[in-house]
């Protein structure tokens, strides 16, 4: 099956995120509503204990959820005081999450393109990176989601945890650790594992990775 262009991956994710609930238009399309929202707090708490299961009002920390779509990880995460910035490429999904505000800041960028004056205790991309179908945007993604942790800090990316690619439709490239752990380790970026998250028949969990360098 032939990938869609950029240009039409591009269209096909602000028409799904204009025409789809906030958890279906991010989430599994294949899913309903319910399963969809047990599927959100299965990563949800994942993230968490990735993230730490703490908070400081006058030390918040401070995230980057980058694909943030809808906006869903991103407002959960505020409600615990962190400081979250939220980035997206369709102008659909930003536009929705700046009117259900929350806390989060949106903007709309490519993965690659996000810079910041700061770093992130924690940057995470949940079940995104496979959307960016090209692989040089997607090693100038992935490369540049880590230039933006700091030292000690935290890169969280869902997608498949074995070697080798795969082809699943025609707009979504999952990449296996044979492709992450060179790329990352050039970065500075310690392998701390991959948990698959163990939802119906998913092939995909979370990567973690420490910044040391």
């Amino acid at each position: 099956m032939t990938l869609l262009t950029d240009a039409e991956a591009s269209k096909y994710w602000n028409e799904r995120h204009q025409q789809e609930s906030d958890l279906r238009s991010g989430g599994d399309i294949s899913f309903d509503e319910a399963t969809n929202y047990m599927f959100y707090l299965r990563r949800l708490t994942m993230l968490m204990d990735r993230v730490g299961l703490q908070n400081n009002p006058v030390a918040p920390l401070y995230l980057l959820d980058a694909g943030c779509g809808k906006g869903y990880f991103s407002r959960e995460l505020a409600k615990f005081g962190h400081q979250v910035d939220g980035i997206d490429g369709s102008e659909a999904a930003i536009a929705h999450c700046r009117e259900l505000g929350g806390g989060p800041r949106y903007h709309q960028t490519t993965l690659s393109g996000w810079r910041t004056p700061w770093l992130y205790d924690a940057v995470f991309t949940i079940d995104v990176l496979f959307h960016i179908l090209d692989d040089a945007e997607w090693a100038r993604s992935t490369r540049n989601l880590a230039s933006l942790v700091r030292l000690g800090g935290k890169l969280i990316i869902g997608d498949w945890g074995e070697d080798g690619d795969r082809v699943y439709g025609n707009y979504q490239v999952v990449r296996g650790r044979d492709q992450y752990l060179p790329l990352l380790d050039a970065c500075g970026m310690r392998f701390d594992g991959w948990e698959p998250y163990r939802f119906r028949r998913s092939p995909i969990g979370l990567y973690t990775f420490t910044r040391i360098g």
